[in-house]
């Protein structure tokens, strides 16, 4: 089911919001029970969910199945809603952390925006570094002449 537009005033049934979200009505209830979503307007039956029951759903869905505890869960909820979504206004203050790689190959991140903590940035770093120095091996295994460039340029004495 396609997504709906950001829209404060739409509203959906428990069923309507376990299809857009892809969940069980018994996940979802269960993230409700235990404050990982916020609670429903009305009860029972008469129960609607909003675009925010929905946005705090999709997000807890975008993280790696890994075992995550609740309370991780919950520290990345409260993230992701101290950092807005989208792209920060002309003029707005973020926090980045610039990974330095080598000279003139920097990564840049928002790690509250990535939704990431310090030991996932570190171990990030570790794997770009990892591949920055596969690269590197493999430029200089192209540029080290081998038995065949010696000689008469033919491979042969």
């Amino acid at each position: 089911m396609p997504l709906p537009p950001a829209d404060d005033t739409a509203s959906w049934t428990l069923d309507e919001l376990c299809a857009l979200a892809d969940l069980p009505r018994r996940t979802v209830r269960f993230y409700v029970q235990q404050g990982l979503v916020e609670r429903p307007l009305g009860e029972t039956r008469g129960a609607r969910y909003g675009h925010r029951q929905l946005e705090q759903l999709l997000a807890i869905r975008r993280w790696p199945r890994a075992a995550l505890s609740l309370a991780r869960i919950r520290e990345r909820l409260a993230e992701a809603q101290a950092v807005p979504a989208a792209v920060p206004a002309a003029g707005a203050v973020t926090v980045c952390s610039h990974l330095h790689v080598a000279p003139g190959v920097e990564l840049v991140i928002e790690p509250a925006r990535a939704g990431l903590g310090p030991e996932q940035v570190r171990a990030l770093l570790q794997g770009v570094l990892g591949l920055w120095h596969d690269i590197e091996r493999q430029a200089a295994g192209a540029r080290a002449p081998g038995p065949e460039d010696s000689g008469n340029g033919h491979g042969m004495d």
